[in-house]
């Protein structure tokens, strides 16, 4: 939720609001989610060594590996080797580039885990909530997920497009392969963050950012994705909020477009993504660029396709859009910028995105600091949360700003 207001998919209706103007909002809370769902990952993965039940295993550990690096794209160094000791209630904080290491080992090993056939429990599909039981599937999220972790190097000296490529050979192949929860106890969170704001919760405002990229404003074509993300003002247009000025009339006037009530993201049992199709094939599309042109536009063009198909877009629309000079620019005048501005839309929502925005330094089409920002740039990290500082405060590093940047983003 408040990685969208940093990229800019969504903002406030209040203005100065703390995730619009770069806060230093304390994430007790999330950091607290994140060990006690890796403590969960830990406990079943204690099991499943009991059981031989090697699946149940690469789970475990892929989700680990999920969760874990969501963390340190947004703190950085965090306690990890000695984070699970009951006898170290000060665990000493482990550098973010090691834990990323281990991440991919990590993701190595649950490759082989599911890889295992001779296994006494199976994954049971009506438990297995975002495969069903697939472990087919399990490893290609696998290989996926071992892409977007790679790729996240770019600006690094150990960026390596062929090993990049080289897990999406083994990844995702369509639209079916996608990790996604679809069950929930209750609504789907972003349908309920879209139905709380039509009681008047105000939440779920769009962003002047994405809906100007996708009517036109910003790049002269109507992109037909807006109408399964945004509800229409109440002039039947699209018109976003600038993020740190709050809303453009009083709260109930509606001159604003909000997250779709029946939208694909947002709509009754709208999905949960966690990594898909069109995701890989814009890493694809970074990955071959400085080698293989033609390979880089096809993926990024398909990547597009991919989103479109997946969130409804009628066949026709998605000729259009695909065939407008905007769009369909040729590999000869090929350029990085339409990946990550294509990959900015096809993410929406989607935590991941804010890393994709710093790798890209923010350089989006008419991309504006928010109205108000405490920082004189872009943010570029999150704070450490209070409960550390409170109950571990001699190893948390410190953070003299939220424009620090991370170590793969210098």
């Amino acid at each position: 939720d408040f990685t969208s207001y940093y990229v800019q998919y969504l903002a406030s209706s209040y203005k100065a609001s703390d995730n619009d103007i770069y806060e230093n909002v304390d994430r007790s809370t999330f950091w607290y989610n994140v060990y006690n769902t890796i403590q969960d990952c830990r406990n079943m993965r204690e099991i499943a060594e009991e059981k031989n039940a090697n699946h149940h295993i690469g789970v475990a550990k892929l989700m680990e590996a999920l969760n874990m690096s969501i963390a340190i794209d947004l703190f950085g160094d965090m306690p990890y080797s000695k984070a699970w000791n009951p006898t170290d209630i000060q665990p000493v904080y482990d550098k973010a580039e090691d834990i990323f290491n281990k991440l991919i080992i990590l993701i190595d090993e649950s490759i082989n885990e599911f890889n295992k056939t001779d296994v006494a429990l199976e994954l049971d599909p009506s438990s297995d909530l975002i495969h069903g039981g697939n472990t087919k599937l399990w490893i290609k999220t696998a290989y996926t997920l071992k892409a977007r972790l790679l790729n996240r190097l770019s600006k690094t000296a150990k960026y390596n497009p062929s090993e990049i490529l080289s897990a999406l050979s083994k990844g995702y192949s369509s639209n079916a392969d996608d990790a996604q929860i679809t069950q929930f106890a209750g609504r789907s969170p972003w349908n309920n963050i879209s139905y709380r704001n039509t009681v008047l919760l105000l939440d779920g405002w769009l962003s002047n950012q994405i809906v100007n990229n996708l009517n036109g404003d910003t790049y002269g074509v109507v992109d037909p994705r807006l109408p399964f993300i945004a509800s229409p003002n109440i002039n039947g247009n699209y018109a976003g909020t600038r993020n740190g000025a709050g809303s453009i009339g009083n709260s109930t006037s509606k001159l604003e477009s909000y997250l779709f009530i029946d939208g694909f993201y947002s709509g009754s049992g709208a999905p949960l993504l966690i990594s898909t199709f069109s995701e890989a094939k814009f890493i694809e599309a970074e990955a071959s660029f400085a080698f293989d042109k033609d390979q880089s536009y096809q993926a990024y063009l398909d990547g597009i396709k991919a989103n479109m198909e997946k969130i409804g877009v009628p066949p026709s629309q998605i000729t259009a859009y695909l065939s407008n000079p905007v769009v369909a620019v040729g590999s000869a005048n090929f350029t990085k910028q339409l990946i990550f501005k294509e990959k900015y839309i096809a993410m929406i929502l989607q935590p991941e995105s804010w890393t994709d925005v710093r790798r890209f330094d923010y350089q989006y089409k008419d991309f504006t600091l928010p109205v108000s920002s405490l920082l004189p740039e872009f943010i570029r990290r999150i704070g450490y949360p209070t409960s550390e500082l409170s109950r571990n405060k001699q190893n948390v590093p410190l953070v003299s700003s939220l424009k620090e940047r991370l170590w793969w983003d210098k």
